[in-house]
């Protein structure tokens, strides 16, 4: 009997094999190796189970209560057997899926992991009714006395569950995205979305595994809107030494007349202020209206932005003054650059402040700077023994 099963277990492979390859060879895509050969030897196994379950009556001198139970054996193995290569199919179609140009933007892999979950709860609850001779029905009905322990069981599989069904239904994640999540230490692409876990590669290479439920229970930040708009905010302050805050005289008006992106600012601001001085010509010298430096310089910085290529023309452009404090005059610049890759958005940004702080003298103006041992030293000795009085 147990040659017979091995012979029909080969006989069965070459068949199901045939008939598979057949059925998959119409498919407009080719299947994977792994996963046919996977299917194959998990759906040949049912014919062995099936020739002992047959055969085992015919043994004589066996027990009735040993042949019961072997064919009660085969026919758990045959459902075994029939959900270990449904979970194949899973794996098959998943597999297919993540061949589709937009697979990423709507990961299936969660919820082929819920279907195998039900699919092996169903085969042992078959497996069971089986082993036992009794009906499923009934094995169900008395699982509803032991709702309250299979909750407390599966809190996070139920837990997960939802999440996933929400984070995919809201599009909340997806394959790619870049995630920002401190709490949890992480802090880069998302490489894998499972029932359970999300995976993400940190930019220094390590991995965080974070719990599905932990992004809808928690908050999260989604770099997504960043890519997809094609550019990057940059958003940083010059600390301007407030002490070189000035009015601009004659000879600086001269000075910044030099610079071809002032031209119009200039010519405006020119028209205006003798416009509003005319309208107010009885008042003090000390009431007109003049030019500043920093004024000057703001007007310099947001021409000097728009001119450049690699900064984006259609998306929020300013440069505001900040409340003034104890480290200076903030000038923010609120720009976004025309790319998202870091590398070339870190080059823009830097290109900019060194231009910047580098023409900043030019107007007359100085960046705020805490002491350090040389500014003391220049000071004399004095000054370094007592930096606290200066």
């Amino acid at each position: 009997m147990l040659a017979c099963a091995w012979i029909s277990n080969w006989i069965a492979k070459e068949i199901v094999r045939r008939i598979v390859m057949r059925v998959l060879g119409h498919l407009p895509f080719p299947i994977e190796a792994r996963h046919i050969g996977a299917i194959v030897a998990r759906l040949s196994n049912i014919v062995p189970a099936l020739v002992i379950q047959a055969g085992i009556a015919a043994v004589p001198h066996l027990p009735a209560g040993v042949t019961a139970l072997v064919q009660s054996l085969c026919a758990g193995f045959i459902i075994l057997t029939i959900a270990i290569a449904l979970s194949g199919v899973l794996d098959l179609l998943n597999d297919l899926y993540q061949r589709r140009p937009h697979a990423a933007d709507r990961p299936i892999k969660g919820y082929v992991q819920i279907g195998k979950m039900f699919l092996y709860g169903a085969a042992a609850i078959l497996i069971i009714a089986v082993l036992m001779n009794r009906s499923p029905l009934l094995l169900l009905s008395g699982l509803g006395a032991m709702a309250a322990v299979l909750m407390l069981v599966f809190k996070d599989t139920i837990l997960s569950l939802v999440a996933s069904v929400q984070l995919g239904s809201n599009d909340m994640i997806r394959l790619g995205d870049w995630i920002e999540m401190p709490q949890v230490n992480a802090d880069g692409d998302v490489i894998d979305i499972a029932l359970h876990t999300v995976k993400v590669q940190n930019f220094d290479k390590t991995i965080t595994t974070i719990p599905t439920h932990r992004l809808i229970n928690e908050s999260f930040r989604n770099w997504r809107g960043m890519s997809e708009s094609g550019g990057r905010r940059i958003m940083r302050s010059l600390m301007v030494d407030q002490n070189s805050v000035r009015f601009l005289d004659w000879e600086g008006l001269a000075a910044v007349s030099r610079f071809g992106l002032l031209s119009d600012y200039l010519q405006a601001k020119r028209e205006e202020v003798e416009r509003w001085n005319a309208d107010h010509a009885g008042a003090e010298a000390v009431d007109s209206r003049r030019l500043t430096n920093i004024g000057t310089f703001r007007a310099y910085v947001r021409a000097y932005l728009k001119a450049r290529p690699d900064i984006a023309d259609d998306k929020t452009l300013l440069v505001r003054q900040l409340a003034p404090g104890e480290h200076g005059l903030p000038l923010q610049i609120y720009a976004f650059a025309a790319t998202t890759a870091w590398a070339d958005y870190e080059g823009i940004q830097a290109d900019i402040f060194d231009h910047l702080i580098a023409i900043m003298p030019e107007f007359g103006l100085r960046l705020f700077q805490r002491p350090s041992g040389l500014d003391l030293a220049a000071l004399g000795p004095a000054a370094a023994i007592y930096p606290a009085r200066l």
